[in-house]
């Protein structure tokens, strides 16, 4: 994928979606289906996937999970300020687009799907509660409600689709505060296991350090769920961090390359390589944010910096067309079949 040049379509072939995730998880075992995910547009191969940003978001409202309300923006308005940038990372090779904003924070599954028709760009919507700043957002019932029963709320939307729509998760959102794991958030990653198990649903969580991404790790292990169904988002550490949690199997997320970290993201992708790890990199930008309140809904940043400046720097450090690969369009694809993967 070249800056400032449209490139091939990148949509994984059979020969080359088996060489980019061979010695994987879902390879492992003999199956009739094709491994795929849910779309907000329905079910979809992930050799469809191609060329994926990992983690992203459209809107996010931050009134906080007692007050918020869809009801406090308007879709048109949303669409208009968010489709150029989706329509502009099509136009560079982009084919599939993680929406990682969770429920009661601005998940608004009938606006994914519009956005979806419109840019002709595959989106993946999730189920999950997110338990970072404080709770902020979390509904009053989850502090209530068991792992077990908040499990099958997020099982209901994956069986039956999300708010009275057919459109159904492709994974699962949840986050942590960045200390030691609250109980309320062993909760949050316990419900997610029991969901996992159920469902084959990829666990993504909000983590950053990794104290808590180990501390999840654990009680995912002790439910049963091998660490390949795990996406330690946000991840940051040394070195030594990087290497003990990677070691484990899960999917390291970097996925907040902006203008200001392209040099430092380049260099950690490096590392990672460096230790074997390139076939758990996860990147994306973390960009977007409508944010419901703000005039216009406020500043929007856009999705183009990975096209356009880390992959042609990553070229100048070595990396060839077939790392990229297995990075923007291998990875992912593994990453998000879904797939129950026990320990």
């Amino acid at each position: 994928m070249e800056a400032n040049n449209k490139p091939s379509k990148q949509t994984l072939s059979r020969r080359h979606f088996i060489t980019a995730c061979a010695g994987l998880p879902f390879l492992t075992e003999f199956s009739f289906e094709e491994p795929f995910t849910n779309s907000v547009n329905g079910k979809i191969n992930v050799s469809n996937l191609g060329v994926t940003l990992i983690h992203e978001h459209v809107l996010v409202d931050f009134i906080g999970g007692d007050k918020i309300s869809a009801d406090r923006w308007k879709h048109d308005e949303v669409i208009a300020k968010a489709l150029p940038h989706l329509s502009e990372i099509k136009k560079r090779g982009i084919q599939s687009f993680v929406e990682c904003t969770p429920a009661y924070i601005g998940r608004d599954v009938l606006l994914l799907q519009k956005l979806s028709e419109k840019s002709g760009l595959n989106i993946l919507t999730n189920t999950g509660y997110y338990g970072a700043s404080d709770n902020k957002y979390l509904p009053a019932f989850a502090f209530k409600e068991t792992a077990e029963q908040l499990a099958n709320r997020w099982i209901a939307e994956f069986e039956n689709g999300i708010e009275g729509t057919r459109i159904k998760p492709g994974f699962i959102k949840t986050g942590v505060n960045s200390g030691p794991l609250s109980e309320i958030h062993q909760k949050l990653i316990k419900a997610a296991a029991l969901t996992h198990l159920k469902t084959g649903l990829t666990i993504c969580s909000h983590t950053g350090p990794a104290t808590p991404a180990q501390e999840e790790l654990d009680i995912l292990l002790k439910s049963g769920v091998s660490a390949t169904a795990f996406v330690w988002v946000h991840a940051s550490g040394s070195n030594d961090d990087f290497q003990s949690i990677g070691k484990s199997g899960c999917w390291i997320s970097l996925d907040g390359v902006n203008e200001d970290n392209v040099e430092k993201s380049a260099e950690l992708i490096s590392f990672l390589k460096q230790q074997g790890f390139i076939k758990q990199i996860l990147v994306s930008h973390d960009a977007g944010w409508y944010r419901p309140g703000e005039p216009n809904g406020g500043d929007f940043r856009g999705y183009t910096t990975i096209s356009d400046k880390l992959l042609p720097l990553l070229k100048t450090k070595g990396f060839t067309d077939a790392d990229i690969r297995q990075m923007m369009v291998g990875n992912p694809a593994n990453a998000f079949a879904i797939r129950v993967r026990k320990v």
